[in-house]
């Protein structure tokens, strides 16, 4: 495990993720993802911290209203998003666009069918 720090645009917003070495990354092709560009990495929420920022984030729903976007008020980013993992546990969903010093360019990338959800 590796400790990445990451955030939005502007920096208002600040986080800290423990995990592997991404070896991949996912993206989707739903209206939201697709439109937004993410690239994301899935960890379980106890290895996530959110350093500083939580009174710049503003939550977005839609779909199913299942995952909380948050992004910042200020810059518009949106680096992580809350859901729920298929076994039902805490899970955050990072864009790994917004982790610092991660060459996201050398990842193969997954896609997943959203727009069949």
């Amino acid at each position: 495990m590796k400790k990445y720090t990451g955030g939005c645009h502007c920096g208002a917003v600040r986080f800290e993720v423990e995990m592997e070495e991404p070896t991949t990354a996912m993206t989707c092709n739903c209206s939201h993802c697709s439109i937004k560009g993410f690239m994301l990495a899935f960890v379980p929420a106890k290895q996530f911290t959110l350093l500083q920022g939580e009174d710049m984030l503003t939550l977005y729903h839609f779909h199913k209203e299942v995952i909380d976007h948050k992004f910042c008020k200020i810059c518009g980013v949106e680096s992580f998003a809350n859901g729920k993992g298929p076994d039902g546990s805490e899970t955050v969903m990072v864009n790994l666009r917004c982790v610092d010093d991660l060459d996201i360019s050398k990842l193969p990338v997954h896609e997943f069918d959203g727009k069949k959800i």
